[in-house]
């Protein structure tokens, strides 16, 4: 699936989530070393309330957006494709400056694949709300083995 552009291809091609699980909005950027992610926070999100949403669903954010990344990377590989089978993640690390993230916030997530060995990833992840800093967060990823 080479020369096709990543601007052609919606969050839902590259990630197994749907409905109120899909986080993420929008595809800012991708290389085949990281991704760039928009998402609103919504109401309809995981733990949400009338006060906003908690820090906590930032690392499905990163992991989302790690998930974008390494799609990507199958699908543009020659005889290349998605296969939505996701990630075994393990958080490694998630650092928080907010106690609550406002509802309708735009949040902006940079996940890079840091460390890459075979079917292992660790991921270091920076999410920004107008352009500060509100989160850090290391994963590890394992990609679940593909059974024809």
């Amino acid at each position: 699936m080479t020369g096709r552009s990543f601007k052609e291809i919606s969050c839902e091609d590259l990630l197994p989530h749907r409905g109120r699980m899909l986080l993420v909005d929008e595809i800012i950027e991708i290389t085949s070393n990281y991704a760039v992610t928009a998402a609103t926070a919504k109401k309809s999100w995981p733990l949400a309330d009338v006060d906003g949403v908690n820090p906590l669903v930032l690392i499905e954010l990163a992991a989302q957006t790690a998930g974008v990344c390494n799609s990507w990377n199958d699908l543009v590989s020659p005889g290349g494709k998605v296969v939505n089978k996701g990630w075994l993640v393990g958080i490694k690390k998630a650092d928080f400056s907010v106690e609550t993230i406002p509802l309708e916030s735009r949040i902006i997530t940079r996940a890079d694949n840091s460390h890459k060995y075979d079917m292992l990833r660790e991921i270091t992840s920076i999410i920004k709300i107008d352009n500060r800093g509100i989160a850090e967060v290391t994963l590890q990823l394992i990609k679940a083995e593909e059974n024809d």
